[in-house]
């Protein structure tokens, strides 16, 4: 006798995947798109961008993120996010907290 085995009706494309843990999905598509066809049609894919990132590849490889913003707002938000200066004061604040040493408002650095 030999055990017949299933096949699963699904085929392995269709199955969805398990998000790991600690991972960010936004739900945001993410595109990838070749640099010669973004150069070709630089409008569309920024219009694109505003919905998800799109990274370009060059000769297959990833070479750069194209994010877009819906407004101002957006954009001013990423200008903050992305600051050295407050970035640095994150990282020093992280140090602080993980020393067990908290940090007073009126004591920090411009």
């Amino acid at each position: 006798m030999t055990s017949s085995t299933r096949k699963s009706k699904s085929s392995p494309l269709s199955r969805s995947k398990k998000r790991k843990h600690g991972s960010k999905n936004t739900g945001a598509p993410r595109r990838e798109v070749a640099l010669a066809r973004v150069k070709d049609d630089l409008s569309r894919y920024l219009g694109l961008a505003t919905i998800g990132s799109i990274v370009i590849t060059r000769h297959g490889k990833p070479a750069s993120v194209l994010i877009g913003f819906k407004n101002e707002d957006d954009w001013f938000e990423y200008g903050v996010e992305n600051h050295p200066a407050f970035l640095r004061r994150i990282s020093e604040a992280r140090v602080a907290l993980g020393a067990c040493r908290g940090d007073l408002l009126d004591h920090i650095k411009p």
